[in-house]
């Protein structure tokens, strides 16, 4: 089922719009402020996003900015309520793929939502992130706080483990056996260690990865690193 996510403050119109396109095959969460999305996109992220422009906590163009510099290709709907030049020009700049002006046809909104989808693709199991740590699978690359971070082979691999098992603790065991072993290099207990220990320094420190003292890591949300965002 194709997921959507609608950043929409008001009750009555974004119960409306989730009851329309959950008839037509869609799942429809509704996130009444930017705050929440965010909480929320950190640990899944949908096949589309609506976003109302004019949020209470926020505007939807810098939302808009904060997603791209984490997942470029997530496809975004900005909903404005009057077609002012300059929120639609502000809009494309900030990397939305389309938009609708309030008040709406809902078949309207459901034939852009349909036309987007047909020329983009669901990008949702490309990306894997934990707090201000993002990673594209697809081309290797990760971001902290929308900064590119250039990562060793092994780093690399560590962080794409521990992001794959979020939420779990990693034995030590397990990840020498998954990312050194599988290539048949015996190695000891402390090069997991120095590595970790690099991989730490350029993420800067991120406070979503623990150490479980004595027996691995841990990868794990924290409502806190919402304050260390870049927008």
């Amino acid at each position: 089922m194709t997921t959507i996510y609608y950043i929409e403050d008001d009750q009555n119109i974004a119960q409306l719009v989730k009851e329309y396109l959950t008839q037509r095959g869609y799942e429809v969460s509704v996130f009444p402020t930017i705050a929440r999305a965010k909480e929320v996109l950190s640990k899944r992220l949908p096949a589309l996003l609506m976003i109302d422009w004019n949020m209470p906590d926020g505007n939807g163009s810098t939302f808009c900015q904060w997603i791209r510099l984490r997942w470029k290709e997530l496809p975004v709907i900005f909903i404005t309520v009057r077609s002012d030049s300059r929120d639609i020009v502000s809009g494309f700049q900030s990397g939305a793929d389309d938009y609708v002006v309030k008040p709406f046809e809902f078949a309207v909104l459901h034939s852009r939502i349909q036309a987007l989808l047909r020329r983009t693709r669901d990008v949702s199991a490309q990306y894997l992130s934990c707090g201000v740590i993002s990673l594209d699978q697809e081309r290797q690359q990760v971001y902290c706080k929308g900064e590119e971070v250039l990562l060793s082979p092994l780093e690399y691999r560590l962080l794409l483990t521990l992001l794959q098992n979020k939420g779990r603790t990693v034995t030590r065991q397990f990840l020498l056996e998954m990312i050194w072993d599988s290539n048949g290099s015996f190695v000891n207990d402390n090069t997991l260690t120095v590595t970790m220990k690099r991989l730490r320094e350029k993420l800067h420190q991120p406070g979503c990865l623990k150490t479980v003292r004595s027996v691995g890591y841990r990868l794990e949300e924290q409502s806190a690193w919402l304050e260390e965002e870049m927008l």
